[in-house]
Formats: structure tokens, sequence, C-alpha cells
């Protein structure tokens, strides 16, 4: 590896060409590396060297609508800081500033959720620049296509699953180039929240994915929203089929969402519109999806769980529907019932599936433990934990009634759990566990 500084510029000098970094708060960043292109509805075409890459001003994503409920939750959104781009397959490398360059630090590969519908890789309330000090890692956040451009296909003309292409564009060339960096290429570990999650554990089981990852890290994956969706998907592909030779991709996701209401009738799975897609590449079909797992057992190390309170995030703190006039006994039976049937249930059947088929997998519930805290260990709760930034989360109505101290001292206990997994594939009996951690090995 050779890394030069020039006025707090450090540029690496790697087989895929001169990449640019800052410094910011102990960690070397490079941020928005290009790793694919793509046309719409076509597969990523991976880039094999880059001229120059420079830093740009703005953050590339893939077209989204913002999510007002997230602004409130957990940040507003300030568009001005994003460029909107069809082609989003970037990623940024976050790595210790002091390193020793014979070593080869563990990788962990953050992929990010928001339904299949919103987000980016690259956001201040998922910056691990801490969590990289702290253990000595790198993580590497990626960016991929997200809703009616990388989640919603049909046929050759708009093929399924373009974003899980991207994610296997971005592993391959993590794969060839990490070790640039000061990565160890032998150790990657996937890391992924919502659908992130359920994305890594369909990436455990899609075609081109062999010796590109070793662990996986599942945070709150709706896996109770894979299955039975076919209908649903073929009736919003079909209805959205006059919004694919729109020029304008801004038009196209502010025009999709009229048909959502229509969807109403498939029942919860609807807050989900976009999702992997069984039958179509590089996917096996629905009911061969539990036996892949147990077949694939034996070639991860997995750690997969949920937060105690995780659809509280949506009942509890609603302005307006059918939610806002119960009272907080049947709230919290609503909660209850859905965090079980969409987190909890599914995740303990894939555990238990894993370990029959030979598998190492830990289970882990993250619950809250403060008297006054409304919603508790609701959905994305665990995100500060893991990626401690008091400045992005200030103002998130998600932590309201939480104590930063709180969130401080919980969160480092549980980065040197999941680092400690990344490196061995193991979590010792003799490392500590923060109080509001469950965890046991299947």
């Amino acid at each position: 590896m050779t890394i030069q500084q020039h006025k707090g510029i450090y540029t690496f000098h790697t087989s895929f060409g001169k990449i640019s970094a800052l410094k910011e708060n102990g960690v070397i960043k490079a941020k928005s590396i290009r790793y694919a292109r793509s046309q719409r509805f076509k597969k990523p075409e991976s880039l094999e060297y880059t001229e120059n890459h420079k830093i740009p001003e703005k953050t590339p994503v893939c077209p989204q609508n913002v999510s007002p409920l997230l602004d409130r939750l957990i940040q507003k959104t300030d568009v001005e800081q994003f460029e909107p781009d069809e082609s989003p397959q970037f990623l940024t490398i976050t790595r210790p500033e002091n390193f020793n360059e014979d070593e080869k630090l563990p990788v962990i590969v953050w992929i990010h959720g928001g339904s299949y519908e919103i987000g980016c890789g690259d956001l201040p309330t998922s910056d691990p620049s801490i969590w990289v000090k702290e253990q000595n890692i790198i993580v590497v956040s990626i960016s991929y296509r997200l809703g009616l451009f990388g989640f919603l296909g049909g046929n050759e003309e708009r093929p399924a699953n373009l974003g899980l292409y991207d994610m296997i564009a971005a592993l391959e060339w993590i794969k060839k180039y990490i070790n640039d960096f000061g990565g160890d290429s032998e150790n990657i570990t996937l890391f992924g929240q919502s659908s992130g999650g359920d994305a890594i554990a369909h990436l455990m089981i899609s075609e081109g994915t062999d010796n590109l990852f070793r662990r996986a890290i599942i945070h709150s994956a709706p896996l109770g929203f894979r299955i039975n969706r076919q209908k649903m998907s073929s009736e919003f592909y079909r209805k959205t089929d006059l919004l694919k030779d729109e020029p304008d991709p801004l038009k196209m996701i502010e025009s999709y969402v009229n048909f959502l209401p229509s969807f109403r009738k498939y029942g919860l799975k609807t807050s989900m519109p976009f999702c992997t897609q069984y039958g179509y590449p590089p996917l096996c079909r629905e009911e061969e999806s539990i036996a892949k797992w147990k077949k694939n057992a034996g070639t991860y190390d997995v750690l997969i769980g949920s937060n105690q309170d995780e659809t509280a995030f949506y009942v509890k703190t609603a302005k307006e529907g059918i939610y806002t006039y119960l009272p907080h006994k049947i709230l919290n039976k609503i909660v209850r019932k859905t965090t079980e049937s969409i987190y909890e249930k599914p995740a303990r059947i894939f555990a238990e599936n894993f370990a029959a088929g030979g598998g190492n997998i830990y289970q882990f519930v993250i619950q809250s433990t403060l008297q006054n805290n409304y919603i508790g260990a609701s959905h994305c709760v665990d995100l500060p934990l893991i990626f401690e930034n008091k400045e992005a989360w200030k103002s998130a109505e998600l932590l309201k009634d939480v104590p930063w101290e709180y969130i401080q001292e919980n969160g480092k206990k549980l980065r040197a759990l999941w680092a400690e997994f990344a490196r061995t594939g193991a979590i010792s009996e003799d490392s500590e566990r923060p109080e509001i951690l469950k965890l046991r090995k299947v």
C-alpha cells in the first residue's frame, strides 16, 4: 500500500488508480469511489480503473422520495448535500489514520436499510469513524440502486434484483482492491440493517457470491415480508410500466407513490413495496430458499437479531390514522405481535435452520433498560449504538427519552463484540456484554 499526503489530502496509489481521501476525526475517508456503472434497467458494468478519483462536493444517491417519517424520527434530510444519480454505484472506505503498513485489517461492508426504497451508504447517521478508530477495522459503505431502478422487475426489459447485482459488483470490487487500502480481502464481513440485513441474507443464497465474504451481521431484517410477494410485485410492475421510459428519474419516483394505496389489500407487506424477488436471477425460487440457506450454512458465520420493540417506531409515533386513538396497552400489544411476526419469529426460524445445517450462528435481541422510554428499543435504535455520532443524532425523536451517555456506554461494548465477531467469527463468553443485549449461540 502506497499513500501520500499533501495539504490535508491523502492519495492512495492502488491498482484501481489514484484515490483521494480526507483525514477526519482520526480516520482516513476515501469517499464516493465509483465501483460500477449502469444504464437504466441494465446490469452494472464493473470498472477496472479510475484515472484520478476526486471526492465530489455532494454525495451521490439513487433518486428517491424524502421520507417525512424518517426526517422526524432520525434526521432531517438536507437535500442540498446530495446529488441524485440513476447510476449510484459508489462506495466509501473508512480506515484508521494510524496503521501498520504490514497489517491487514478486518473489513466490514455496510449495506444500508430503507425498505429498498430510500437511503444511501454514506450518511452522517451511519458514520463508522468511532467504530473504526476503537476497533482498528476498515468499514466500506456501499450505495446501490433502489426502488423502481433496483428492486422491481419482471422480464428482460426490466429485470428484477438489479440492486442485488449492484451489491455483488461492489463486493467484487472490494475483494479485488481492498488490500490496497490495508484491508484483509480474506476477512470480509457484511453488516446490514433492515432491508440491508434482508439483502445480506439473500446474498448468502445468490449466484455469483462465492468467496466474496465470510461472515454476516444481520440487524432487524424484515424476513417476515420476504414470502408470498409475487402477486403484489407483479401488479406493481404492471402498473408502473408506463413510467419506464420517463426521461426524468425524479418524475418517475414522484409518480409511483400514486399506485401504493391500491396495494393495501396485500396486508402488512404493503409497507415495503420493493423487495428482492424470488425466481429471478441471481435468486432461486421461493420454495428453494430455506433448503439453500441450510446447504450454505457451512460457508458463513452469522450474527442475526432484532430490537425488542421494532414496530414501535411506526405504531407509537403515528401522527395520523387509527394508531393515534388507541390506548397505550393496545398499542403495546400491536407492537409485540407485529415485531414477533415480521422480525423475531422469522429470524429464529432462519437461525435454527442454519444451525441444523451445521452453521455457526448467534442470535441477539437489543432491549431498552430505561424506565421512561415510551417507544423502547424500536427499529433503528441500534444504529446510533454502532454509528455513534452525537451531532447527527441530536434531533432524533427516536432518542427523545434516551440519555446520550446511555448510547455511548452500551454502544462501545456492542461495537467491541461485533468487531470481535468480524475478526474471528465467534464471541467469547468472557467478552463484556452491554446491559441492553441478550445473545445466544444457536
